[in-house]
């Protein structure tokens, strides 16, 4: 399995911090998106060049861990 740490990093001076593809201001945002909106691996590096497929699986293997430790708190309204 992919370590997304090798191919996924977030640093305050780009982009505010969102996470991106290393060595690019690609961000994991970004290419979640096109993947939501139809777009397939192959049309994401065809757009982006500088990307390899490792890179697209990495933007979803973070995305499936953040959600993972994700936490729902219920707001209970005092009555």
């Amino acid at each position: 399995m992919i370590n997304y740490r090798d191919h996924i990093q977030s640093d305050f001076q780009i982009m505010l911090g969102k996470p991106i593809i290393k060595g690019t201001r690609i961000t994991v945002e970004l290419i979640i998106r096109k993947l939501s909106e139809g777009a397939t691996p192959s049309d994401i590096l065809d757009m982006y060049p500088l990307l390899k497929l490792d890179d697209i699986r990495a933007c979803l293997i973070y995305a499936a861990d953040v959600i993972a430790k994700e936490e729902v708190v219920e707001l209970v309204k005092a009555s």
